[in-house]
């Protein structure tokens, strides 16, 4: 006879919640993540006071200004380059989308989530960039990973510069493509590639660059790299994140800025800089842009673009179209700080772009001038090896349309001050 088990025979198993250190199993080299237990470079830096990432903004004041901790600071690390996000006019668009469309989409573009002002807002872009079409993401990343993981494949060779963006590099790997890298800029290697790399029959080559790359702030020699597509049958993509809204006559980015904008056959941008919200886009080729829309993962897996971010959009290409003079002080501004941090001494990058980056050199020196200028009210981001060559640690600086001149000379007697103050002789 079986007895059964009545509720009281059974005892509870007591289970401790583990500690962060049971999740790791010491000496083994299997666990998942022993890895995460031997990583210490930000621990280091907390316990040297030197931390600066992460830092939670309590309140943005106009955009140039923010607090911080109870602090106020100028903010001259944003990429919100003409000023936009507290923009009357836009704010006001972005309040009115979700009165009417709701906060999200709730589903991706290729179902549920296509709401008519995405077409329109689409089609602004296409117009704006002298394209024929254009699909968005929810990010820039995604619409980098997502167009070159579906265009290029295993019979193509990706052609990409040692210094772009992450998100090129990533989409890059998630193709099955071959993927070679040329030196930063530099043509002559970009040209032996191109001319040494067999294609297998069926293939293409794909020359994929950052317009205005992101840390150092220099520009791609888009029509050296146009001509050398054309020379060897290649299709370009220059990633504009950076550049779309302030760089070229009307702000359509490095390729008018060139004058090679018919020229380039895609066109990547995002609308976290610029355009104050938050995805991205790429526009080009009806073909193309029907094809990628249909097929990349990043439009069809993805949720689909807030309707406020959508009205956000639209709003500042009001804007920009409108205003070129938000760009003419942009660049003012520009030169302003240029002109200043020279006469104070300081190695200024300046490569065209709305960001300026102070060469400090060795990485220690670097975090402890960051963390002297965050003390004295100056918000900015340092930039250590890899993303800068190595000894030439810097800090990365960029600038708004918004900035006032008693903004900008804030930031440099900040700048001052610091170098004083470690005795840094310039």
């Amino acid at each position: 006879m079986v007895r059964r088990a009545h509720r009281c025979d059974v005892q509870p198993v007591m289970v401790e919640p583990p500690c962060s250190e049971a999740l790791f199993s010491e000496g083994s080299t299997l666990d998942l993540f022993n890895k995460a237990a031997r990583y210490k470079r930000a621990d280091d830096l907390k316990d040297s006071g030197l931390y600066p990432y992460f830092r939670p903004i309590a309140e943005s004041c106009g955009g140039t200004r923010v607090q911080i901790g109870g602090r106020e600071l100028v903010m001259a690390g944003s990429n919100n380059y003409l000023g936009l996000t507290h923009d009357v006019r836009v704010m006001a668009a972005a309040r009115d989308a979700v009165d009417r469309y709701g906060t999200g989409c709730t589903g991706s573009r290729f179902l549920n989530g296509t709401l008519d002002i995405h077409e329109r807002m689409e089609e602004r872009l296409a117009a704006f960039l002298k394209k024929d079409a254009c699909i968005t993401s929810g990010t820039g990343y995604q619409t980098n990973v997502g167009t070159i993981a579906t265009l290029a494949g295993k019979s193509d060779v990706i052609f990409g510069d040692r210094d772009n963006h992450a998100s090129i590099i990533d989409g890059a790997r998630l193709a099955f493509a071959r993927h070679l890298k040329y030196r930063h800029n530099d043509m002559e290697d970009l040209e032996r590639l191109l001319e040494t790399t067999e294609i297998v029959p069926g293939g293409g080559r794909f020359i994929v660059t950052d317009g205005v790359f992101s840390m150092l702030g220099d520009l791609a020699p888009v029509p050296e790299i146009v001509a050398l597509a054309k020379k060897y049958g290649a299709r370009t993509m220059v990633d504009d994140a950076h550049a779309v809204g302030v760089v070229g006559p009307n702000g359509r980015g490095t390729a008018e800025h060139f004058g090679c904008l018919d020229d380039v056959d895609l066109i990547i941008g995002t609308f976290s800089k610029s355009f104050a919200c938050l995805g991205g886009f790429v526009a080009g080729p009806r073909k193309v842009i029907d094809y990628v829309r249909h097929t990349s993962r990043s439009v069809i897996f993805s949720a689909s673009m807030t309707p406020g971010s959508v009205a956000t959009v639209l709003a500042c290409l009001d804007v920009i179209e409108a205003e070129p003079e938000r760009r003419e002080k942009l660049w003012d501004n520009v030169a302003y700080m240029k002109k200043g941090f020279e006469a104070l001494g300081f190695e200024v990058i300046d490569g065209g772009s709305p960001i300026l980056s102070i060469v400090i050199g060795e990485d220690v020196t670097t975090m402890e001038f960051n963390k002297l200028l965050f003390e004295q009210g100056v918000f900015v981001n340092p930039v250590l090896h890899p993303a800068a060559p190595p000894g030439m640690s810097l800090l990365r600086t960029s600038y708004m349309a918004t900035h006032t001149r008693e903004d900008l000379d804030e930031v440099l007697r900040a700048f001052k001050n610091v170098a004083e103050q470690l005795r840094i002789v310039r």
